[in-house]
């Protein structure tokens, strides 16, 4: 029975011994553990004050060290200061024209109800103005409203402007072909159709006298009356009879 129970004994301490074999395993273990945690961490702690002290030292010499202002030397594109001065010099002459016609037509630009008109051509009338009644155009074969007078005259016979002003516009209608507007100021306007070879321009300052233009064959719409000044007369706008300002 003894022999029996020593088996028994020495397996109890082979058991004993690898448990303590194991333990003691575990703990050194640990203990490397802990000590490479604790190695790490100041490793990272060192670390850590060194780019801390590398950044207040960058920090320093940032505020220390002089900024560098850029002032823009550039210089203008040679195309660019061309247009400027093109402007420029535009924008001069436009003035300078702008002042020319303001003292011109201060003078004398100036027109009321008691003025008078030069004829614009030796002629007799052919059509009166009539904006109350219609009158018969012979080429038209109708009767009409006329809002100007019909003037005859021979071809290549001068036009003269009736009162000083400013030409505002030269148009071309199919009635009264080459048509020479003037301003005379204070809202008054005068009209000469059926010209050509018209020798002044828009904007140009006129004189009484002056010659607008020379009488033309006539338009489709006066064939039958022949050559004549179309010669129209408005105050704001709205036709009026010239012949009450003409002398």
């Amino acid at each position: 029975m003894n022999q029996r129970q020593k088996p028994k004994k020495k397996r109890g301490a082979t058991v004993a011994v690898v448990l303590c074999f194991v333990a003691a395993i575990a703990i050194a273990g640990t203990y490397t553990f802990r000590d490479y945690r604790e190695a790490q961490q100041e490793e990272e702690l060192a670390q850590a004050e060194k780019t801390k002290a590398m950044t207040e030292d960058n920090s320093e010499e940032t505020s220390t060290k002089p900024k560098n202002i850029v002032i823009n030397t550039k210089e203008k594109p040679e195309e660019e200061e061309k247009e400027e001065k093109k402007e420029a010099e535009g924008s001069e002459a436009d003035d300078a024209e702008d002042l020319q016609s303001t003292s011109s037509a201060g003078a004398a630009a100036y027109f009321d109800s008691e003025s008078k008109l030069l004829w614009p051509v030796n002629g007799a009338i052919v059509l009166n103005y009539s904006m109350d009644k219609t009158v018969y155009f012979s080429t038209l074969d109708q009767y009409k409203y006329n809002p100007a007078v019909i003037i005859s005259g021979a071809e290549g016979d001068q036009v003269i402007c009736g009162a000083p002003g400013i030409v505002k516009s030269i148009d071309v209608t199919a009635e009264t072909g080459t048509t020479v507007n003037i301003d005379l100021g204070n809202g008054y306007e005068l009209f000469y159709g059926q010209l050509k070879e018209v020798p002044v321009n828009v904007g140009d300052w006129v004189e009484a006298k002056t010659v607008l233009g020379y009488v033309s064959q006539p338009t489709k719409y006066y064939s039958v009356e022949g050559s004549n000044v179309y010669f129209e007369m408005r105050k704001d706008g709205q036709p009026i009879n010239p012949v009450d300002f003409l002398e």
